[in-house]
């Protein structure tokens, strides 16, 4: 509660005085007579009467503090706010090919690449964000939404053998593209991670990144596995096995690409390595947002008023009625 009249309330400070007035005027009416003893007078309890006599002076002070708060004007508000953002529209586009499922990260590369972009969609509660899935081929897992936790549900679910195995990094490309490239958001982004080489697909990588460059879609490329050989599982009569196979990773095509649409290539060798990607690129890709702010004030003094008016009247009706004789 605030009040459109605050300086208003000083007039409380008059209440004081008036009270102090009332004390010494009190007394000074007192009788006062000498006596040898009080013994008579200790068995004599004070009347309901004399307990109120003062009760309508409180009253008059009641309505005197009521009837300043209501000079004061007290209001209440009810405020909100209208944000206004600066929408970034971000299509995730996931390698699931077999090869994903090597060791090297913990506790492989697919639920590593999980884990971390699902916390960096909870990271972002206010942008549509939609996932792609490519192995051999590629489909939309979800389209941009701004139901995260529905996203969330649906990332979790992702797992390989989903799609014919193969890398078709061109394919999942340009299937993000397509479904970003006709968003209203003035930042359009393809975040596209991969452990692999193009060798599926009728799409080829640098074209895809082409048609991102002309749809103003900006594409952060990752590259995930450590350098060298990592270890993969096979199974085998006698249970997984694990056999080490080279990390073959494109990197200069997934440099190209990013270079060609005006994002970022990244390597990520090991879990703090991609989490470190993924927090660069929410640094680089915040939101902004512009909030403006609604007031509506509300005036509240009628209570005050009504409350006034009651204590008044009780103070006049006990004056001219119960405790008339008082003085």
């Amino acid at each position: 509660m605030s009040f459109a009249n605050p300086y208003y309330l000083l007039l409380l400070l008059l209440i004081i005085p008036i009270v102090y007035w009332y004390i010494k005027r009190h007394k000074r009416h007192e009788i006062a007579m000498k006596i040898s003893s009080l013994s008579a007078f200790s068995m004599m309890n004070k009347t309901l009467k004399m307990r109120l006599r003062h009760l309508p002076f409180i009253l008059r002070m009641i309505t005197i503090s009521l009837l300043i708060i209501v000079l004061a004007r007290p209001q209440t508000s009810n405020s909100w706010q209208s944000s206004t953002k600066e929408g970034i529209d971000i299509v995730v586009s996931l390698d699931i090919s077999g090869t994903m499922l090597a060791e090297d990260l913990r506790p492989n590369r697919l639920q590593a690449a999980k884990t971390v972009v699902m916390e960096f969609i909870q990271g972002r509660p206010n942008d549509n964000i939609g996932l792609v899935l490519f192995a051999g081929e590629s489909f939309m897992q979800c389209p941009l939404t701004s139901d995260h936790k529905a996203l969330i549900n649906l990332f979790s679910s992702v797992e390989y053998g989903m799609l014919e195995d193969g890398t078709a990094i061109g394919l999942g490309l340009a299937n993000a593209v397509g479904r970003i490239k006709d968003s209203k958001a003035k930042s359009k982004v393809v975040i596209l991670l991969t452990d692999g080489s193009n060798n599926a697909g009728d799409i080829a990588p640098i074209t895809a990144a082409e048609i991102a460059q002309k749809m103003g879609v900006r594409v952060y490329t990752i590259g995930v596995g450590t350098k060298g050989m990592a270890p993969y599982p096979v199974q085998t009569p006698f249970g997984v096995q694990y056999q080490d196979i080279p990390v073959d990773i494109d990197e200069p095509m997934l440099q190209s690409i990013a270079e060609m649409t005006g994002g970022r290539y990244f390597r990520a060798t090991d879990n703090a390595k991609l989490r470190e990607i993924y927090n660069e690129i929410d640094q680089m890709e915040k939101t902004k947002i512009e909030v403006t702010e609604f007031n509506k004030r509300n005036e509240a003094y009628v209570l005050f008023a009504i409350l006034a008016m009651v204590s008044l009247l009780l103070e006049i009706i006990l004056r001219k009625t119960y405790l008339s004789s008082i003085p």
